[in-house]
């Protein structure tokens, strides 16, 4: 099966169950509500060694936002939901908080409850207060600048994560272009992130290593200068890079869909081939293949 001239590799992804939660900062401008949002979502690529992984999922427009204020709303990723719980109140805490001119407000109607500003009202000493609006219960924490607003708790709800698309060119430049395309195309979509660096992460890995320390480490049969020294590589000769996107969501059709607009997006000349990582069916949950997800549309 081929998009253009980019042949799609019968493989699947394979994802995992998380939890997922979404963020909706807020500020004065638009300046300081993407200030903190990149904060926020500092550090958090993977699970693996950040906790949680994250990342800006939108701006939100000043008529649709909570308060009527600039927004951008964040996704956030964990394990499980008491993990999640606690990456929100450290993360809001040292990162919005902070940020001038700042709210903060649950993004998710149904789920499970985590309580949020219940906690970081304690930075008050006693001067903070509640407050009820449509059912709702915040808390009005004092600040240099005047108060920080947030929401008593935040929804978690069950979600996907590490879709992924493996993008195999004839080399970097090519690789990076095609790469660039894919994941413009899929932050047009809801619901998603790519929670590495501009979405495209270089050091694809793989469960284990010769290292007993290490639970993971690099994904030799996809590195372009190992071919010639391992015999499980899965490069044919004139690929030269390999680049991976991945993807969390909050159900697995955002997933997928996230997976089919990167695909057909990425397939761009000079890319030989589109695969996905998996783990031999083993570990995740999902099992995401990638002619089902061309042919479905």
């Amino acid at each position: 099966m081929k998009i253009k001239s980019t042949e799609i590799v019968d493989t699947f992804a394979e994802a995992f169950k998380m939890y997922g939660s979404r963020v909706i900062i807020t500020a004065e401008t638009k300046e300081w509500a993407m200030a903190a949002a990149q904060s926020i979502t500092g550090f958090a690529t993977s699970v693996i060694g950040c906790k949680c992984e994250a990342g800006i999922e939108a701006e939100i427009a000043t008529e649709d936002s909570p308060d009527l204020r600039p927004g951008v709303s964040v996704l956030f990723f964990a394990m499980d939901a008491e993990s999640l719980g606690k990456r929100l109140v450290e993360r809001i805490g040292q990162c919005v908080m902070t940020c001038p001119s700042t709210a903060c407000y649950n993004g998710i109607d149904e789920g499970t409850a985590v309580t949020v500003g219940g906690q970081l009202r304690y930075f008050g000493d006693g001067y903070q207060s509640s407050k009820v609006m449509a059912d709702n219960k915040f808390w009005r924490i004092p600040v240099m600048d005047g108060e920080f607003l947030i929401d008593n708790s935040f929804n978690v709800q069950k979600s996907v994560g590490g879709g992924n698309i493996l993008i195999l060119g004839k080399n970097q430049k090519a690789t990076l272009k095609a790469a660039s395309a894919a994941t413009k195309a899929m932050r047009q979509l809801k619901d998603i992130i790519l929670p590495f660096p501009n979405g495209v992460v270089r050091s694809g890995s793989k469960v284990g290593s010769k290292y007993k320390s290490l639970i993971a480490s690099t994904n030799h049969a996809y590195c372009p200068t190992l071919r010639s020294v391992i015999k499980n590589t899965e490069l044919d000769e004139g690929i030269n890079s390999v680049l991976e996107i991945v993807i969390d969501g909050l159900n697995i059709e955002a997933v997928e869909e996230a997976m089919r607009v990167g695909m057909t997006a990425a397939a761009k000349p000079g890319i030989k081939k589109i695969s996905a990582g998996n783990y031999g069916g083993n570990l995740g949950q999902y099992h995401i293949k990638l002619h089902e997800l061309i042919g479905a549309k």
